[in-house]
């Protein structure tokens, strides 16, 4: 090409490098002096990243100091999703080293929790808490292939006394959607572990702490370079549990054994719960509930085969596989059986329908009124005070005739059954003390809605005989028919109306002796027996004895809180706690139980053989075992209260635990070391009396 070719072009691709670099010159003066602190702003946020610090959880303790529930520092796996450049690639890659630790481990799993959190994906993404150290060797190694994952070290709950007390404590899991807009008092984010059930859900917000964060210059791949400024973490508040952590373990232990030796004679016996009160105060000193639940199970995925543990699968509740997640000491309410005959009792001698000491019963074997509810035995002559040793039918459904269901129900509000106990731990159920108006509404509701089903059902009919009529002639029969059987209808539902809705005297005898429509808490009777115990003085129940601060300051001390004090006279009090010592006396049903007890150590209490509603069939196995007790009879301390599902009699069951935990609490034997073999427990059963 010749020069004056070369020339004009050289010309104008110059003029177009300066045009060029003029806009390039312009752009940047703008960017500097125009956009200058916009630009450094976003440099700085590239540069500098704001890592939270999680506060450590508050710790728990038992009445003497031990520890229940503390925190650990572990390594947490979490992705920062707008970091990473490839999700499907680094969720595959992240997949293929979690996989050999944790089978369960899937893309899809990963992705469903990026996917939960899709409006908040500004927060770090949590997989997996307390990951082993060879993991995090192992993700630090391919760290480069895993952009957007991220190790962190935070604090974690731990119960070091593994499944101890576990209902009592409760859970902690990842929190819901719903309930951060329920938290507003508190920023939480979707990775944050919030208390699900018992002392962790009931006391949120004293032991959560107030978190910290820190700003850290980081490189051009994410990594940290230096620290800048840190605000440091609050630590969430101690609480001191009224739980004793011996009494509580041996209660647990003695459960576990006292199944183990029903097993082989009532295959079912495998739930039970009971409570340990101070009488004086409402201190819960010991509180369990089989199956146990074991709170560490739940701060992380939790496995197939645990959850089912937690929740069996099937529409029709399975004594075989009862599920472990309700605390059943506060949740589920049992017929008390037997338990109930000292409200009975109560009832009769306020009304002075009753002589305790020469008025006498004949029992027979039934009861001579219909629908002759059968004793467990034949009495003869009993009193109040032989009635209740030996747990007559016959006896307490007489006082319950004569005194009336009105009664009777006074008696047991006053003591608390049918209420809530306002214990500090959430749902709680009221269990039922059943009234006659309670029975009215129910049965309504019942009665309308099986006949308005039936009167459905006779519409349909009597309509496709009509449209199938041949002629004018059959209609009208049809219609005659229809009228004649909707008219029966209504007079049929009139009767059962009548007789459903309205109180009948059998109501007040299966009443009486604690069957019938009767349903209360574990922890309702505890607080009956102890109110019976120390004059009629009804506590509130509690297991926080105080809040204290890091710094071990007091900032609440929790003290005895009197519902009120019962309306019943010391003189029934006294003559009922009478009647219970006599069932630990020679000839009374839980006399073998504690007739080894020293002297000063008198034992009052009641045996109980309840109906089990829940129960899939009538085998005349399927009933509860209950049991109330305190001690010591001549200045009361402390009340138990316990259920047995299929423990059949209430001393082979849960009074061998009452047993147990009493000599704990005296002095009289040390369980904690100890385990009763199978040969012991079956000895022990060979010794039961009834009921």
């Amino acid at each position: 090409m010749k020069t004056e070719e070369v020339r004009p072009r050289l010309k104008s691709y110059s003029y177009l490098v300066i045009a060029l670099l003029t806009v390039l010159l312009v752009r940047l003066a703008v960017v500097q002096l125009l956009h200058n602190t916009e630009y450094q702003a976003k440099a700085k946020e590239n540069r500098v990243r704001l890592v939270p610090i999680k506060a450590a959880r508050g710790e728990i303790y038992d009445r003497n100091g031990n520890v229940m529930a503390a925190s650990e520092l572990v390594y947490t796996l979490s992705l920062n999703y707008p970091a990473m450049t490839d999700q499907t690639e680094v969720v595959s890659r992240l997949v293929s080293l979690l996989q050999p630790a944790y089978p369960e481990t899937t893309a899809e799993m990963i992705n469903e929790k990026i996917n939960l959190q899709k409006n908040r994906l500004y927060e770090p993404v949590v997989l997996l808490r307390d990951i082993p150290w060879e993991l995090v060797v192992q993700l630090e190694e391919h760290r480069q292939e895993l952009p957007g994952v991220e190790i962190a070290v935070e604090p974690l709950r731990n119960y070091p006394q593994g499944a101890l007390a576990g209902h009592v404590l409760g859970y902690m899991h990842s929190i819901t959607p719903e309930e951060i807009d329920q938290q507003q008092d508190y920023k939480y984010g979707l990775s944050s572990l919030i208390g699900k059930s018992g002392v962790e859900k009931q006391y949120e917000k004293e032991l959560r702490g107030q978190d910290g964060a820190r700003n850290v210059e980081v490189d051009s791949r994410g990594r940290p370079v230096r620290e800048l400024v840190t605000l440091e973490p609050r630590r969430g508040n101690n609480l001191y549990l009224t739980l004793d952590q011996d009494l509580q373990r041996v209660m647990e232990q003695s459960m576990d054994n006292m199944l183990a030796g029903l097993q082989p004679r009532h295959p079912r016996a495998r739930v039970a719960s009971a409570v340990l009160l101070n009488v004086k105060t409402g201190q819960i000193l010991a509180m369990c509930s089989v199956p146990a639940m074991v709170p560490d199970d739940w701060k992380g995925n939790i496995s197939s085969q645990r959850a089912a543990y937690y929740f069996p699968q099937g529409e029709v509740y399975d004594p075989m596989n009862p599920g472990a997640f309700l605390n059943r000491a506060i949740q589920v309410s049992y017929a008390p059986g037997s338990t109930f005959k000292p409200i009975t009792g109560m009832a009769a001698l306020e009304t002075g329908l009753m002589d305790p000491d020469k008025e006498y019963v004949n029992c027979k074997g039934a009861y001579w009124v219909a629908p002759y509810i059968k004793c467990w035995g034949v009495h003869g002559n009993v009193n109040y005070y032989s009635g209740m040793a030996g747990s007559c039918n016959v006896y307490f459904q007489e006082m319950g005739r004569r005194v009336g269901q009105e009664n009777i129900v006074k008696i047991a509000r006053e003591l608390g059954l049918g209420s809530k106990t306002g214990v500090d731990l959430p749902y709680e159920t009221a269990g039922l003390l059943p009234t006659a108006e309670w029975k009215r509404e129910l049965n309504a509701v019942l009665t309308d809605r099986k006949y308005q089903a039936l009167k459905t059902q006779i519409e349909e009919k009597y309509q496709n005989l009509l449209d199938q009529a041949a002629d004018e002639d059959s209609r009208r029969k049809l219609e005659s028919q229809k009228k004649n059987e909707i008219a029966k209808w209504e007079a049929q539902y009139q009767i059962d109306y009548n007789f459903n809705t309205k109180w009948q005297a059998y109501d007040t005898f299966n009443m009486s002796i604690g069957e019938g429509y009767n349903e209360y808490t574990v922890l309702q009777l505890a607080n009956f027996a102890a109110a019976l115990a120390n004059g009629g003085r009804l506590m509130q129940p509690y297991v926080v004895d105080r809040i204290v601060a890091s710094d071990g300051r007091v900032i609440q001390q929790f003290s005895p809180t009197l519902l009120h004090q019962v309306a019943v006279s010391s003189r029934t009090l006294a003559q009922t706690r009478q009647a219970m010592l006599a069932v630990t006396e020679p000839g009374g049903t839980g006399h073998f139980l504690f007739n080894s007890f020293p002297a000063h150590i008198r034992v009052a209490a009641k045996t109980g053989t309840a109906q089990n509603r829940r129960a899939p069939d009538g085998s005349s196995q399927n009933y509860n075992g209950v049991f109330l007790a305190f001690a010591p009879y001549d200045d009361p301390e402390i009340a138990f209260a316990g259920v047995v599902e299929y423990g059949y009699h209430g001393s082979e069951s849960a009074g061998l635990v009452a047993r147990d935990v009493f000599e704990q609490y005296f002095g009289i034997k040390d369980h904690r070391q100890y385990n009763m073999n199978q040969e012991q427990v079956s000895h022990n059963m060979s010794n039961i009396a009834v009921d």
